[in-house]
């Protein structure tokens, strides 16, 4: 198992999230693992060369997969590190 590259913080989700995760049968925690092992998930690369130069200088994170339903939910880390959230786009 790859390293986590920074602190996750506390975790929290929307509705909208937890049920997209259920109706896929997919677990939060898959994501997060990912997402803070610098999987960014399906992101274009000048975003994910950001994330990069966030985890250096203390900036958001943002990761965006998609769930067996086709849904999308996107992963973001507060620049703080304080807390990651798990959402809709539509939630933002």
């Amino acid at each position: 198992m790859a390293q986590a590259r920074f602190v996750l913080g506390q975790l929290v989700a929307t509705p909208g999230a937890l049920t997209a995760l259920e109706e896929a049968g997919q677990h939060p925690l898959e994501f997060l693992s990912r997402h803070q092992q610098g999987d960014w998930g399906e992101l274009c690369a000048a975003d994910k060369q950001e994330n990069e130069f966030s985890i250096l200088h203390n900036l958001r994170i943002l990761s965006a997969y998609t769930l067996t339903t086709d849904v999308r939910i996107w992963i973001i880390t507060e620049a703080d590190r304080s807390a990651t959230t798990i959402l809709l786009p539509r939630e933002y």
